[in-house]
């Protein structure tokens, strides 16, 4: 199931203007240029964002995600013809020969189910060219980063050009690990619509994704730190023999 943040056209269409700081992309783009990608398949795109960046390179995007109002945003961005857009989960994607597979932000986290999970990888493997390599990030359990969620004051008031004041919170509503929920809120001033949306969030531990990978047939070729949070999370490099 999609959460509302992404599948409802109203807050799909704030997505970007609340959450412009997009360093934690940065990594990304560094990697697809370690790596001399010329093709990328980004599972999870969202609003395009990364997508984007990297066709503006030259890369040869393409962008699956199950979120229909997300996509919308996505091709609605001036040069979105170059991309290709797939509406739907990894088990969407047609044959494909990608250098580089990446799952940003959440995406990995947001895969809860372990059978998507293990699917999800294998059809991220299966559209690797041999050589070609899958990135993702996920928190490191052992931060217990949810407990500092919400702790600060969580109110944010934000004036979106053509939307209007918009004001938004966040509360941690269950913790039972390895799974987190929380609940993000959205007030529109302009006509008092409230609109909520729920997540759900699975903390791997490091051991248990390298099994996952390699019983899959992937090589782990190394497991970094992101940049944007020091010490806070793995962001693993896999590669398809």
């Amino acid at each position: 199931m999609v959460d509302e943040c992404f599948g409802h056209p109203r807050l799909a269409a704030i997505y970007d203007p609340l959450n412009r700081d997009r360093g934690d992309l940065d990594a990304y783009l560094r990697m697809a240029e370690e790596f001399g990608t010329r093709r990328l398949l980004d599972i999870g795109c969202g609003t395009g964002v990364l997508a984007h960046l990297l066709a503006d390179r030259g890369v040869d995007v393409v962008g699956v995600d199950p979120a229909r109002a997300s996509l919308d945003v996505a091709r609605g961005k001036p040069g979105a013809e170059r991309i290709r857009w797939i509406h739907g989960d990894a088990t969407a994607l047609p044959p494909l020969q990608v250098d580089l597979a990446t799952m940003t932000g959440n995406v990995a986290q947001a895969i809860v189910d372990p059978g998507v999970w293990q699917e999800t990888l294998r059809r991220a493997h299966a559209s690797l060219r041999p050589g070609g390599r899958l990135v993702f990030e996920t928190r490191d359990p052992g931060r217990r980063a949810w407990e500092e969620w919400g702790n600060e004051d969580a109110h944010h008031l934000a004036e979106i050009p053509g939307v209007g004041a918009v004001e938004t919170w966040f509360q941690v509503t269950d913790v039972s690990p390895p799974l987190v929920t929380f609940r993000s809120t959205y007030v529109f001033a302009a006509d008092e619509q409230v609109l909520t949306s729920h997540s759900t969030l699975r903390f791997r531990e490091r051991h248990e994704i390298e099994a996952d990978l390699v019983a899959l047939g992937y090589v782990v070729d190394g497991v970094r730190g992101a940049p944007d949070r020091p010490g806070q999370e793995f962001v693993f490099v896999a590669r398809r023999p």
